[in-house]
């Protein structure tokens, strides 16, 4: 085992003893009870069945008989979600095969950040996984069920699914994924022709096209954002079948992992003798697996918070030096858009998720004692799922990458180090994507260009004020000031600057998450503007460094300067109306640090779980 990852597994396993202690006690209690429906009444159960056919009903009043419970985020808008109408069906008839019932427990919101990017909806979307966790929650608190299956891809929804169900840590539940949409243009072309448009050199019915032709059927979108870095987390963590998060919605293949999901749970309930709680699952261990897996393919700044947040749920404190210390031992192995010209299809193609944990194992960076849905031993993550004479097995997938301009060997990495990076200094702490960030570009010192929304570069720029080296600096843009939205309205016109010649960056208490492409962006940094951070106190013109290389972020103003500066204050409270987020005032308030998942402190004080 390389001696970085055990240092921090061991240190997290230490810093967590106590909360992760009560909640394993937890969960061991919630299993004590047994199948969950022998502690309703009569009148319970009957109304829990009541729209059931005669069969189920008669195998839900059997004890022995088990009950899967569906949590799905399915709407026919979300092109990822769209493919989850049909599996309820399929999931049924899969567990009655086995003897087995399937109830739809719920159904979660699930919203789109590329329908709402630059749109007063993008600002409920952090806080849509809080929601969304607590939805799940709800759907399982019927107390109906042995088991549970959660339908869910994209950026909020994943990890909000997976922090419900961990309240549930006594019950066997997996993911089951739907799987990416077929390519369509290059991202990097549809980066061009975005930029092309920031520049007034083509018009919106090009944009539309161009944007039209990249995503452009059901499936989830193919760079690797924040949707896709979930399913290759949640592989890598266990808790979906080997080779399972790849598959296009309409290959026979997917349909076969699906039943195979469903009967898979069904055999890992506790009346199945091989009891198998994701409670269990979800440990250090698996965590820092899940951690190793984002670092090598440069993946999402998105999932620093959410592996953080999920990983409290489960008793397990994580915080950004173990991701940073993570990262300078673990090479960057994908080569994907924005890190790349390759697309998630073409991942899966040179070798995928097989390949991938061979190379990590190679390299000595994954813990192989992980229990998973699969099994005992992340090995068991090696193999890919294959229909032979029409039936599902699992055989030995490739050991080495298919094509190494999208995949690298462990012999010769893209990079040494991992995709992300933890930033330091006066300005708070924050983090970086620099896997698709050039060397020539890691580091920039020049002078401030301070805003509070994101909507005031543009008239900056059609004005030609930014065409020098600059930081671009947006205040408040933290969970507590609107919910933290992610700002890609800026990308284009920041591109633009930096193909020109001029050195720029981005700083923000805000995200950009797994989009984050060729400009340093240093995002979540906190504290944030509204609770005092220095990054409220820039102010236009101040000398700002960001050094990728060295991991510091620092305004070059003096303390006593600083200290004398008001604090930061929004100028009116427009972000607090309109679009539903007057419903979500103390949601937001609510919400801590980045580093602390961004979570809702009213959840995370209880119980296990250890607060922001």
């Amino acid at each position: 085992m390389n001696p970085a990852v055990s240092r921090v597994t061991e240190r997290i396993i230490k810093r967590s003893q106590d909360s992760r202690r009560d909640y394993l006690k937890a969960i061991e209690a919630a299993a004590q009870s047994g199948v969950s429906r022998k502690t309703l009444s009569c009148g319970n159960l009957a109304h829990g069945f009541a729209a059931c056919g005669q069969t189920d009903k008669q195998a839900l009043s059997a004890f022995n008989k088990s009950n899967i419970g569906i949590v799905t985020a399915y709407n026919d808008m979300l092109s990822a979600h769209q493919p989850y109408q049909s599996y309820p069906d399929v999931i049924k008839a899969a567990c009655n095969a086995v003897g087995s019932v399937a109830q739809v427990a719920a159904g979660v919101p699930a919203m789109c950040d590329g329908v709402t990017q630059g749109q007063p909806g993008m600002e409920l979307s952090l806080l849509s996984r809080e929601v969304i966790a607590m939805s799940t929650a709800i759907g399982l608190s019927h107390n109906m069920f042995d088991g549970a299956l959660l339908l869910g891809v994209c950026d909020k929804i994943v990890p909000g699914l997976l922090i419900g169900a961990l309240s549930f840590g006594h019950l066997p539940i997996m993911f089951v994924p739907a799987g990416p949409m077929a390519s369509g243009i290059p991202n990097k072309q549809k980066a061009r022709v975005r930029q092309l448009f920031a520049q007034g050199k083509v018009g919106r019915d090009e944009l539309l096209e161009a944007e039209s032709a990249s995503y452009h059927s059901a499936g989830t979108c193919t760079f690797y954002g924040t949707a896709n870095s979930n399913q290759l987390v949640m592989e890598m963590m266990g808790l979906q079948l080997p080779g399972s998060s790849f598959v296009h919605p309409h290959d026979p293949l997917r349909t076969a992992l699906t039943e195979k999901a469903a009967q898979q749970v069904c055999r890992q309930t506790t009346n199945s003798g091989q009891y198998n709680p994701i409670g269990r699952i979800v440990d250090e261990k698996a965590v820092v697996n899940g951690i190793v897996g984002l670092l090598a393919t440069g993946g999402s700044t998105n999932l620093t918070m959410h592996i953080v947040a999920i990983a409290r749920a489960a008793g397990i404190i994580v915080d950004w030096d173990d991701f940073s210390e993570l990262s300078k031992e673990v090479p960057l192995l994908a080569r994907v858009y924005p890190n790349g010209e390759a697309d998630i299809n073409h991942f899966h193609a040179a070798g995928g998720m097989a390949a991938l944990v061979n190379q990590l194992l190679e390299l000595d960076l994954l813990h192989k004692d992980v229990n998973t849905v699969a099994g005992v031993g992340i090995e068991k993550y090696t193999l890919e799922p294959r229909l032979i004479n029409g039936e599902l097995q699992f055989v030995d997938g490739p050991k080495r990458s298919l094509d190494e301009n999208v995949l690298a060997n462990a012999s010769s990495p893209f990079q040494k180090n991992g995709g992300l990076s933890l930033l330091k200094g006066n300005l708070g702490r924050g983090v970086i994507k620099v896997s698709a960030v050039a060397e020539a570009f890691r580091v920039v010192e020049a002078p401030a260009v301070v805003l509070t929304d994101q909507n005031q570069l543009k008239p900056l720029f059609d004005a030609g004020e930014l065409n020098k080296d600059c930081v671009v600096v947006v205040q408040g843009q933290g969970p507590k000031s609107n919910g933290m939205p992610e700002l890609h309205k800026l990308t284009p016109y920041l591109g633009t600057l930096q193909d020109k010649g001029y050195k720029v960056a981005l700083v923000t208490d805000g995200r950009m998450s797994g989009a984050s492409g060729k400009v340093p962006a240093a995002i979540h940094v906190y504290p944030e503007a509204a609770h005092g951070g220095v990054i409220g106190k820039v102010q236009s013109g101040d000398m700002v460094r960001l050094d990728a290389s060295q991991g510091t972020l620092e305004v070059l103003v003096d303390e006593q300067t600083l200290a004398q500066r008001p604090a930061f204050k929004a100028k009116d409270n427009a972000h607090q109306y309109g679009m539903g987020r007057e419903m979500f005032y103390a949601l937001r308030g609510a919400l801590g640090h980045p580093e602390a998942g961004a979570g809702s402190t009213l959840a995370l004080d209880q119980g296990y779980n250890t607060g922001n």
